[in-house]
């Protein structure tokens, strides 16, 4: 699957510019990236704190017959994740299911995965964020990011690569 690079310097959340790039007809395939977002979006209405230059992207395509169904997306895309990470971390990554990826116990990276229906079509949308730089400061959980973690140079664009 070819998916269209579409960047932004500044979203208020990639999966919500997904929504909107679905909802116009534009594609009905793409990446979404930005270099910041102002509301990140978190799963059962959290919010995502989303400091500038981290990673923040949302994958989203229609759900074809052939294709795993959503839930194993679920299953899937934390291992895809872990995978990548793991390439840059010198301590491993755990999964926090559904959908938080630890490193030393502190959430480095989460997974939002949406579901819109248009014209009888279904489209999964995955938002990744990634504590690539920096970490918020928060007193609801302990966060790490990942540059704390590795030995190499950190880039969202070779993530980026790499998850596609």
């Amino acid at each position: 699957m070819k998916l269209r690079l579409i960047k932004f310097k500044e979203v208020e959340s990639t999966n919500d510019e997904a929504i909107k790039i679905i909802k116009s007809k534009k594609n009905n395939q793409g990446i979404v990236i930005s270099n910041s977002q102002t509301k990140g979006k978190g799963t059962m209405g959290k919010k995502w704190t989303s400091i500038r230059g981290n990673f923040f992207a949302s994958i989203f395509f229609e759900l074809k017959k052939n294709m795993p169904k959503p839930n194993e997306f679920s299953l899937i895309n934390p291992m895809i994740l872990k995978k990548v990470l793991n390439e840059y971390s010198r301590f491993e990554v755990k999964v926090k299911w559904p959908n938080d990826l630890l490193i030393n116990r502190k959430k480095v990276s989460g997974i939002l995965q949406e579901l819109i229906n248009l014209d009888k079509k279904t489209y999964l949308i995955i938002g990744i964020g990634i504590n690539t730089m920096r970490c918020p400061n928060t007193q609801k959980f302990k966060s790490i990011s990942l540059n704390k973690c590795s030995n190499k140079t950190i880039s969202n664009h070779q993530i980026l690569t790499n998850l596609k």
